[in-house]
This record gives C-alpha cells, sequence and structure tokens, in this order.
C-alpha cells in the first residue's frame, strides 16, 4: 500500500479543481491502495486563505475541510518534535516557509512522496514529489 502527503494546495484543488491536479497527482489519489494524509498546518493554511480572501467556500472552512477530510478517508499525521527537527535542519536550499518546511519535513521523515504543484516544492531535491 502506498502512502502520499498532501500539500495544502492539493488539498484544496482535489476539492474544489480537481482538473489542476496534473494527470499523475489525480491518479496518484484516485489510486484505491493509496493512504491519503494531510497535515494539521494545512487547516491552518485553507483557514488564513480564507481570512484573506484568497479562497472563497460556501460554508465555513472547518466544516467545509473537516467533511472533505472524512468523505476521501484522509487522515492526519501528527507535526512531532522529529518533523520540528527536520523541517529546520533541511538540506538547503530551502525557502523559508514554515508550512512548506513542515509539509517537506513530514514527507521525509515518513519516507512518503508530497504531492503538490509548488514549483519550490518541485524544484527541491531532497523530497520524492508527485506532479
Amino acid at each position: 500500500m502506498s502512502a502520499l502527503l498532501l500539500d495544502t494546495c492539493a488539498v484544496v484543488w482535489a476539492i474544489l479543481e480537481p482538473s489542476r491536479l496534473s494527470p499523475k497527482a489525480a491518479s496518484a489519489l484516485e489510486d484505491p491502495h493509496a493512504t491519503i494524509h494531510l497535515l494539521p498546518i494545512s487547516v491552518a493554511e485553507v483557514a488564513c486563505a480564507v481570512e484573506r480572501g484568497r479562497l472563497e467556500l460556501n460554508e465555513h472552512w472547518k466544516t467545509w475541510l473537516r467533511r472533505h477530510v472524512q468523505t476521501n478517508g484522509w487522515t492526519y499525521l501528527p507535526i512531532d518534535e522529529e518533523v520540528v527537527e527536520e523541517a529546520y535542519s533541511l538540506p538547503p536550499p530551502f525557502h523559508n516557509d514554515p508550512a512548506d518546511r513542515l509539509i517537506v519535513a513530514a514527507a521525509r521523515v515518513k519516507r512518503i512522496p508530497v504531492v503538490t504543484g509548488d514549483a519550490k516544492m518541485l524544484a527541491y531535491p531532497h523530497v520524492q514529489t508527485v506532479w
């Protein structure tokens, strides 16, 4: 069974705009044998995007995200001490976005690929990605 970690952009696109996913990413998410994870930091990123007007939803972001996580059978990975330590020990070069650091770090610690369309993550040679 394969496991994947969703970047926040992949979470939003998988729910609202599946056509924005690459064919490879869409196929990976549709694999019935895949275990799909996200991090709690994606909750904060969705909430901030709504608050800043960058994401419009027809219901409260909390209700929306909880429903879709449950419906899709996704699970949250914890952000534990090991993940935080890895986030701030990533091999250079990596940018300073804390959420991206945590997502990449969790993928590295768990040894699973990140589903992302983020150019910076895709260009980072020290994490496996799916796009």
